[in-house]
């Protein structure tokens, strides 16, 4: 099969399409035949060498297909159905690729698969952002950095069937009005706007009750800036740099402030804790709640492009690999 191999950490042009042997699905395991692959940050953070890995590697945590092999002791699935996952194991980049059974789930079967692949980790992220890492309730101010991005589209449409008010950030008058089409009641022109200044204006100088920062150095402090008093920063990304330390008296001096750094895999950390989660979002969209927006797709040979485009900023809603 062909698969998407690294010897080093780097820029894009580490990528590089290989033939490897199709691999065999061990005790516990299946083997699933992509129908297509996510790409997420977190790829690029693996790839440039921000999350370390152990080389040669593959990449990728994402994908949906269907069930081609099973591995001993496996009861979960069975060969044909539809599957899919979000959290590894890495190697996703590939036409196949072997996971454990309990961190795969069964795509339902009115849910396509593509969708499957585009929405797996970054759904999940947005259901434990909006639902555990902060318990979400009808009218709270809620702000969403890059929300015409992959988590930034399904988290505000999520965020609003629970009655928030969402504010949402974006980089130009086109992702305005997908992000307003998505749940965000209010646009933030990042690069023209005072984001901080804006959020006192929509919420008569309250500010948020809670900010999700997906971009990182760059939006720190117009971020904290936001938050009401008690209120809470939930930084999960690095899309503009990591963020810099931070002094606890900062949050104390802008109002008894809480920051979180929360990572999917510590809230779908059990077979169980996964099931719940995927089970959340595809009643998200099974009842239209969500609508799963693939901006762009391109094909296993074109990775090096579709990771020039997604660390550009250059991308909305969801980005698919087809094998």
């Amino acid at each position: 099969m062909r698969a998407i191999r690294l010897s080093r950490a780097g820029g894009p042009e580490v990528l590089e399409l290989q033939e490897v042997e199709t691999p065999v699905p061990g005790p516990g395991q299946i083997l699933i035949r992509h129908e297509a692959i996510g790409l997420n940050f977190i790829d690029i953070y693996q790839r440039t060498g921000l999350y370390p890995l152990s080389f040669p590697t593959g990449l990728g945590l994402e994908g949906a297909g269907i069930v081609e092999a099973i591995g001993d002791g496996v009861t979960r699935f069975s060969v044909g159905d539809q599957a899919a996952y979000g959290t590894g194991a890495i190697g996703a980049y590939a036409e196949a690729h072997v996971v454990d059974a309990g961190r795969a789930v069964r795509v339902p079967a009115d849910v396509p698969l593509k969708t499957a692949a585009a929405v797996m980790l970054k759904g999940m992220t947005s259901e434990f952002l909006a639902r555990r890492v902060f318990h979400v309730k009808q009218g709270d101010a809620v702000l969403v950095h890059a929300a015409a991005g992959g988590v930034g589209l399904i988290l505000c449409q999520w965020l609003h069937s629970l009655g928030a008010t969402v504010i949402g950030t974006v980089g130009d008058a086109s992702k305005a009005n997908i992000a307003r089409a998505h749940g965000s009641g209010h646009v933030i022109l990042y690069k023209t706007e005072n984001i901080a200044a804006r959020v006192r204006t929509l919420t008569d100088g309250l500010g948020c009750a809670v900010v999700y920062d997906s971009v990182g150095r760059d939006t720190l402090e117009s971020s904290l800036a936001s938050l009401r008093r008690r209120g809470l920063l939930v930084s999960f990304g690095n899309a503009s740099g990591p963020v810099p330390p931070i002094e606890p008296l900062r949050l104390s001096r802008g109002g008894s402030l809480f920051l979180t750094r929360p990572t999917l895999f510590d809230y779908v950390a059990t077979t169980e804790e996964l099931d719940e989660s995927a089970s959340a979002l595809f009643a998200m969209i099974q009842s239209a709640a969500i609508k799963v927006e693939i901006g762009q797709t391109f094909r296993l040979d074109q990775v090096r492009e579709a990771h020039e485009a997604l660390a550009g900023r250059q991308t909305t809603g969801s980005t698919l690999l087809i094998p």
